[in-house]
């Protein structure tokens, strides 16, 4: 009896899985084991979620005809004409802001003439005796695992943080440098 129990439950998970059809009574599962129902996916679907806005449409229908280069070429366009600042990916590596940005935020900061109270912490270099202190003070910083802060200390010069108020940079500036390292506040 626990045979056909287990059996009639697989054959009801599997029919849940596969169709929306109404579940087929057990005596009849050893017939339909073999024979799976065609599950209906969204992809296959001609549905739509939502009714499209035929301008929409025909842009969408305009880009998918695309090359990539002629895609990676709208891309960038439409980045500066909406001006949509390049977004790192990665962790640490690709932590430095984009070049092309800088010198527009430089020239707009000109006039106002602020002082700035956010920098960005660059470990320079390292004393090769010190380098077991640093890594720890590295992990211990970043929440990094002992192996990553370790290539993160041999990687140097490297960014370490950005957007560090001016009081928090120097004391970690301090604190690397009592260690042995050079890390500059920029």
């Amino acid at each position: 009896m626990s045979v056909s129990c287990s059996l009639a439950a697989r054959c009801c998970a599997r029919a849940a899985r596969f169709s929306a059809a109404p579940l087929r009574p057990a005596a009849s599962t050893f017939l339909v084991q073999t024979q799976r129902p065609a599950a209906a996916r969204r992809w296959q679907s001609t549905e739509s979620a939502a009714p499209v806005d035929p301008k929409i449409a025909g842009i969408v229908d305009q880009i998918s005809q695309l090359t990539l280069l002629e895609t990676a070429d709208l891309v960038s366009t439409l980045k500066t004409k909406l001006n949509i600042p390049d977004l790192p990916v990665g962790g640490f590596a690709a932590a430095a802001p984009a070049a092309p940005a800088a010198p527009v935020e430089e020239e707009e900061a000109a006039p106002a003439a602020q002082e700035k109270t956010l920098f960005t912490l660059k470990l320079q270099s390292i004393e090769a005796g010190s380098k077991p202190k640093i890594i720890k003070e590295i992990k211990s910083m970043l929440g990094l695992s002992l192996v990553d802060s370790k290539k993160f200390v041999e990687s140097a010069p490297k960014v370490m943080k950005e957007g560090v108020p001016k009081e928090d940079g120097e004391k970690i500036v301090e604190t690397l440098k009592g260690l042995g390292a050079v890390v500059v506040m920029e």
